[in-house]
């Protein structure tokens, strides 16, 4: 326990120094292995490793489901997701906000990227909303809290780097991930509906708009809507992979982007260059969290803090607040892939040891990391916002962010209570 607290704080130290993580868990991994054993078995662990896991099928899920959110980004389908979401719930007090928080859901379905989506619905969505009196704080909370959909809501890079480092089966976790995802949904409409009854300024109603115009608007998304159904239902189903989900995933969105007509070679040559470098940089953390886990392992640290869980007579349940508790901390400082990558080692050996659904704890990780991407000083949708906006205040966005914090904790206590809230679609697969 004592030499796996040093290694966390020689972890924390690279990352403080302005190290990639990638590097920081690699070379800690690797500098340990040689501490414990020799040059040799350092050497042997780290080509290992990387040989196995490159040559993992698994793997070609990660490539594909981003080149089929970057080709489904090319489509600027975000326009059209949010003008159908608008005709259906704009009339409403706050149903500009309720309709931003419906296309970051639809758009998270095709992109699996928070960042992607919460810097897609600034452009859309901030202009119409300031252009009809909405506050900036709530305009800027609904943009960021909808932003935070696009690691959960499937298919999700995040839940694949957890599923390849854990070997859970993704095809369960992407299921997993629909009812909390619609949750969230549900929640943050919720949190707007509130605001606006308590100060209705802060969101005024818009138009009605008549049913022709709503079904005309919502032709413009239904190939979205088959290509999420045919990728996840044929995963559901069992009638392929998910690996082989992704494929299609991708093949159906070229095809999608196609009939678009907004490809072009140039386009098409950045998109594959700009999925490759994301690939190559998801590549290179799990390389580097692998080599790490393996550190851990050897030295035996989960084991002994499954121990000591034992003796101060922690049952599962409580473990799992701790570790909640911990996500919700470390999110104060750390972005969240690199939180994940930091503590799946740590926890994931713990959470076997004591018998908990490794499907049910990564909904749960996935959730309050989540919650990190708008908390202060380092919520990272909120610093894309004041990227994409920027006449608007640090202060005022996370002003706004209050209500949609309070749903997260809220959506994040009934999954604990209810773990099937997220198992009871997997058990049907």
């Amino acid at each position: 326990m004592t030499a796996g607290a040093i290694v966390l704080l020689a972890l924390m130290g690279l990352l403080i120094a302005g190290i990639p993580i990638a590097f920081a868990l690699g070379l800690i991994g690797y500098l340990g292995i040689l501490g414990l054993r020799n040059m040799n078995a350092a050497n042997s662990v780290l080509v290992t490793q990387i040989f196995d896991l490159a040559q993992t099928h698994t793997f070609t899920v990660l490539p594909l489901f981003i080149l089929m959110g970057n080709l489904i980004a090319r489509a600027r389908i975000s326009h059209d997701l949010y003008a159908a979401s608008n005709a259906f719930l704009g009339h409403y007090r706050g149903g500009l906000a309720m309709a931003t928080i419906a296309a970051c859901g639809g758009f998270s379905a095709v992109s699996g990227s928070s960042m992607a989506t919460a810097s897609t619905m600034a452009r859309v969505a901030m202009p119409p909303m300031r252009a009809h009196g909405y506050s900036d704080a709530l305009a800027a909370g609904s943009i960021c809290a909808g932003g935070t959909l696009g690691i959960l809501i499937p298919p999700s890079v995040v839940l694949l780097i957890y599923g390849i480092l854990t070997s859970t089966n993704i095809g369960q976790l992407f299921i997993a991930g629909i009812i909390p995802g619609t949750l969230g949904v549900l929640g943050y409409m919720a949190a707007i509906a509130v605001v606006t009854r308590l100060n209705p300024e802060a969101g005024p109603a818009g138009p009605r708009a008549a049913w022709p115009e709503r079904l005309r608007l919502m032709r413009g998304v239904w190939p979205i809507v088959a290509l999420f159904g045919l990728v996840l239902g044929g995963i559901y189903l069992g009638v392929f992979t998910p690996t082989e989900a992704a494929g299609i995933g991708a093949a159906g969105a070229f095809v999608f982007v196609l009939f678009r007509g907004t490809l072009t070679l140039r386009a098409l040559i950045d998109i594959f260059a700009e999925s490759a470098r994301t690939s190559a940089m998801m590549i290179a953390l799990l390389f580097g969290a692998t080599l790490f886990n393996n550190y851990l392992d050897m030295l035996g640290f989960a084991r002994d803090l499954a121990s000591w869980l034992e003796t101060v007579n922690l049952t599962p349940m409580q473990a799992l607040l701790v570790m909640m508790g911990i996500y919700l901390v470390l999110g104060l400082f750390l972005e969240s892939l690199s939180m994940m990558l930091l503590t799946i080692p740590i926890f994931f050996p713990v959470v076997q040891i004591l018998g908990i659904d490794p499907v049910w704890f990564g909904i749960l990780v996935v959730v309050a990391i989540e919650i990190s991407l708008i908390t202060p000083p380092v919520g990272l949708n909120v610093f894309i916002l004041k990227i994409m906006v920027r006449n608007i205040t640090l202060a005022t966005i996370f002003r706004g962010i209050v209500p949609f914090f309070v749903a997260d904790l809220i959506r994040l206590g009934l999954l604990l209570a209810f773990p099937t809230l997220v198992l009871v679609l997997p058990r049907l697969m």
